[in-house]
This record gives C-alpha cells, sequence and structure tokens, in this order.
C-alpha cells in the first residue's frame, strides 16, 4: 500500500515487540514509536550489510534542495551505557563531555594514551604526559664525528624563548668534561667545548619555553578551573574543556 501522508494520534509500532518503556495501557506515551530493527535512514546504499540496530547514511532525498553534510545532529547530551564508541575519523571535540587519550576515554585527569602493546600479545601499554610549569619543547639527539656545535630546529625561532633554554649532556665513551660555551640565537646554535680540546661524542636534551603566549599562573585562587586568573583560550584543560565532566578539583 502507498500512501501520501498518514497521521498517528498515539504510537506507532513496526516489527513485533512490547516495548514497556514507551507505557502500556492507558499509560502509553503519546507520540512515540517502536522499530524492532533493523532500522535504516538516509541514503538505500549507504549499508551493504546489517551492521547495527539504526543505521544511518547520508541525506538523499531528491525534494531537498541542498543535502546536509552531516548524517546526524544531535542537540543536547549524549550518553553510552556499557560500550565504546568507535571513529575512524573523530575531528574533534568541544565542550565538557569527552577526554580523548589515544583510543581510550581518559578516565583520569591525567593527560595519556593507551594502545595496543607493540611486543606482547594480548596486553595493552599505557603512559601519561610529563607535567611541569611551563609549557616547553624539547629537542634531542647526538653530536659526534669532530663536531662541536648542536644545530636548533629553525622553527624554534619565533616560537620558544631562547634565554630559557637549558641543555642537559651525556658523554659517550670518555669522560670528556663538555660543557656548552654558548648559546647563539641568532645562528640558531649550541657551542660545545671538551676537556682540552677533546673532540666531543654525547647526547644531548635541549629545552626551552614557548614565547608565543602569556606566561602560565601555575597557583591561582579560585574553585574552578573556570577561575584560572590569565587567558582560558590558551589552554584545553583535562577534565573541564574536555574529559569527564569533572572539574578536577
Amino acid at each position: 500500500m502507498k500512501f501520501g501522508n498518514i497521521t498517528i494520534g498515539k504510537q506507532l509500532f513496526v516489527g513485533w515487540g512490547l516495548p514497556k518503556a514507551l507505557g502500556l495501557g492507558e499509560k502509553q506515551i503519546r507520540g512515540a514509536s517502536y522499530v524492532e530493527g533493523p532500522l535504516q535512514v538516509g541514503k538505500d546504499d549507504a549499508f551493504d550489510s546489517v551492521s547495527a540496530t539504526v543505521m544511518i547514511g547520508p541525506e538523499n532525498n531528491t525534494d531537498v534542495e541542498s543535502h546536509p553534510s552531516d548524517s546526524l545532529v544531535v542537540e543536547g547530551d549524549v550518553t553510552v551505557n556499557n560500550g565504546n564508541i568507535h571513529s575512524t575519523n573523530l575531528l574533534g571535540c568541544t565542550g565538557q563531555g569527552v577526554a580523548l587519550s589515544g583510543s581510550t576515554i581518559n578516565r583520569q585527569g591525567w593527560k595519556g594514551f593507551d594502545i595496543k602493546h607493540p611486543n606482547r600479545d594480548k596486553h595493552r601499554l599505557r603512559h601519561v604526559c610529563v607535567e611541569g610549569p611551563e609549557a616547553a619543547v624539547y629537542t634531542r639527539g647526538r653530536v659526534c664525528n669532530g663536531k662541536n656545535v648542536i644545530d636548533l630546529p629553525s622553527y624554534w625561532s619565533g616560537l620558544v624563548d631562547y634565554e630559557t633554554i637549558t641543555v642537559q649532556l651525556t658523554s659517550l665513551g670518555s669522560h670528556q668534561n663538555v660543557i656548552v660555551k654558548r648559546i647563539s640565537p641568532m645562528e640558531g646554535k649550541v657551542y660545545l667545548q671538551a676537556q682540552g680540546g677533546m673532540p666531543v661524542d654525547a647526547f644531548y636534551h635541549i629545552m626551552a619555553a614557548r614565547i608565543d603566549g602569556e606566561e602560565l599562573v601555575v597557583e591561582y585562587e579560585g574553585e574552578t578551573p573556570a577561575d584560572y586568573p590569565g587567558d582560558p583560550s590558551q589552554f584545553s584543560i583535562s577534565g573541564y574543556d574536555y574529559g569527564r565532566g569533572v572539574t578536577n578539583e
């Protein structure tokens, strides 16, 4: 049968079932619908097989002048009970509802990641980020083969405050007593010197604070992150701007 329009004053049932949540008898909820499933919405060839109870594809109605890019838009909160959220291309999340850490939901205020273990079957690996009172960047490597100069990354110019640069050196093979002779921001180089003019062979770890933002206020008076006295747009706070909706008090 084909109909133009159908108006249902009470409830719509498709398939077989007795959904108690929609009310029974005199307690039936007006305007409610029950679909046994599977239910497909949108473009008819978006799915090759049944992959879920509800499958939503792109809108493809020829009566619509412009087709929306989104297949699903939700105005309000979303709750997932006893299940996982899978995405092949998660572009971004805003607000206070979600914390992403690698491929898992972050259940703590720590900023971490959780991945499949690289060499142990049926194991996983979890790390958390190093925390500190500044927005720092680093570079590391090895200086050897007659060189006594470390070239800093070219993109550090305009990114870091050269006055905050610290250099850690680990000598290899012998006690070289390597020192930092000078740091040249103009050249983007760190000059080293070893005892008695010995050739330098060392690992280096160089850190510096970013200069493209205001200085971090480490301790401040307040009840929540909203009380931060600095520029809030400079930060994304785990557990507040994103996370479990908690404030990390």
